[in-house]
């Protein structure tokens, strides 16, 4: 079982807490950026990919605090318009400064479910969370949107009925375009009324060669889940029906920056933007 930490949560223990399924040869996407967070649900395969894809492609840790940060500044910016429900999809390992509790922090009657398809994520998150009963944590694959919509953890909390905020949060990358990324974003607008947002945030190599992106997408080849750059073009096609909150599609770190944030935009290699569902003209 888990150990406490200094926070008081059930820390995970990934040499004893770890799923049977789960094939620790093989590493995984979410428990590398774990390990670039500075988590501990690792192992040392995870550790070894995590340290091959730096080397090949330099400022991958930008690239992941400056998606943290973009993320807590979506959500205070979503729980400040009104928004109490999230479905946060791709949602990961869960460290300090999840979904859940930047939005409690503004509002603690908010809603999110969290949906992963990493064995590891969804047990860390279902043993971090407990009996909390305002989140969820569903095991799914967001490529089946109608089985995700229709899980019990996000159909038996969120209401569809009312604005919901979708979070895709560094997850596009990991979706082939063979899988059609951009009709299953498409799907899951269409469940949601207007009044709902979708918060985007894509990997782009703004300032990468063309060797270091070969040689990133050949680490993460490796993996159980394949990496895919993106162009701020490619990306922009997740966003069609969304208008815009300002300043639009922009790299990660001129999204509303928080005062005395220095990490070069550039340098991030990343876009975000939020967008809102309009209602029918």
């Amino acid at each position: 079982m888990g150990r406490g930490d200094e926070s008081g949560h059930t820390a995970f223990d990934p040499l004893v807490d770890v799923p049977p399924e789960v094939d620790v040869d093989r590493p995984s996407a979410a428990r590398m950026y774990d390990y670039y967070l500075g988590g501990s649900a690792h192992f040392a395969v995870d550790r070894q990919a995590a340290e091959q894809a730096l080397a090949a492609a330099p400022g991958g840790g930008d690239y992941t605090r400056a998606n943290r940060s973009f993320l807590r500044r979506v959500v205070g910016y979503l729980c400040r318009a009104g928004i109490d429900q999230f479905l946060d999809l791709g949602s990961g390992i869960p460290t300090v400064g999840n979904v859940h509790e930047v939005a409690h922090e503004h509002n603690p009657a908010s809603r999110i479910a969290y949906v992963d398809i990493e064995s590891v994520a969804v047990a860390h998150a279902r043993q971090l969370l407990g009996t909390e009963p305002r989140v969820t944590v569903t095991q799914g694959d967001l490529r089946r949107p109608d089985t995700v919509l229709s899980a019990p953890g996000v159909a038996g909390l969120l209401d569809f009925t009312r604005p919901v905020a979708v979070l895709a949060i560094s997850i596009l990358p990991f979706i082939p375009d063979s899988d059609e990324p951009v009709a299953i974003m498409a799907a899951y607008r269409q469940a949601c009324v207007p009044g709902s947002y979708l918060a985007v945030s894509h990997g782009s190599p703004v300032t990468l060669s063309a060797e270091q992106v070969r040689r990133s997408e050949a680490v993460y080849r490796h993996t159980t889940t394949p990496l895919t750059w993106r162009s701020r073009d490619e990306i922009a096609a997740f966003l069609p029906g969304y208008r815009l909150v300002e300043p639009g599609l922009v790299l990660l770190g001129d999204w509303h920056p928080d005062p005395g944030e220095h990490t070069p935009a550039e340098a991030t290699n990343g876009y975000g933007a939020l967008g809102f569902l309009p209602g029918p003209c």
